[in-house]
């Protein structure tokens, strides 16, 4: 069981008796060992089993710095007994203020099918809402079906399909996806993130 450290974090959110909690550099041995035990994220997405230092990446990887973004945070999702039950990434105003990037969101696989990740999602969401965040987006590899079935029952919708993008040592197709958390429409969305403009409607 991957259990996580009695150090002090800070709480991001609570929900169904489980904490949402920032994870810390002593957290990253247990985030591998939550990876190692639940290996199906990685071979969808790297087709390949989890290796020692994705954990590692994970915590310490930004986005290009070229990209204009805010902060990102690695949260954990923690049961009554600390066990960790599963991962998100986040990325606060990634290339416009108040766009928030989801990076990742991995559940344990025994989880799944009981409804606990439509709920950690909702709680995430109301919690980036309430900090500042007015659009989410995402990417989800082509082929990943239980991905895009999730983000759209989530209120996802896909804004562009960009080729040929690097995930680790893999190229992949990959739906880009938005939510509005304010209102607004997927033009004003594209308004402010011109990467994720559809190729026909991109400026040069």
């Amino acid at each position: 069981m991957s259990t996580l450290s009695a150090q002090a974090r800070i709480a991001f959110a609570a929900i169904d008796g489980c904490r949402i909690v920032e994870l810390v550099e002593s957290d990253i041995a247990v985030v591998q060992q939550f990876y190692d035990a639940n290996p199906q994220y990685s071979q969808t997405v790297f087709s390949r089993p989890p290796r020692p230092g994705d954990a590692h990446d994970d915590f310490y990887d930004r986005p290009p710095a070229e990209f204009p973004q805010g902060v990102k945070r690695l949260l954990g999702f923690a049961a009554a007994d600390d066990e960790l039950l599963g991962v998100a990434e986040i990325v606060t105003d990634l290339f416009a203020n108040s766009v928030w990037h989801i990076g990742l969101f991995i559940v344990a696989t025994n989880q799944h099918g009981n409804g606990l990740a439509g709920r950690l999602y909702q709680a995430i969401e109301a919690e980036m809402h309430a900090r500042g965040a007015c659009w989410l987006r995402l990417g989800v590899v082509k082929g990943n079906l239980r991905g895009e079935r999730f983000w759209l029952r989530c209120g996802f919708s896909q804004v562009r399909l960009r080729d040929n993008v690097s995930i680790g040592e893999m190229q992949h197709s990959l739906h880009v996806m938005m939510k509005p958390l304010s209102g607004g429409s997927v033009t004003e969305y594209l308004a402010l993130v011109e990467r994720d403009r559809p190729p026909d409607n991109a400026l040069g």
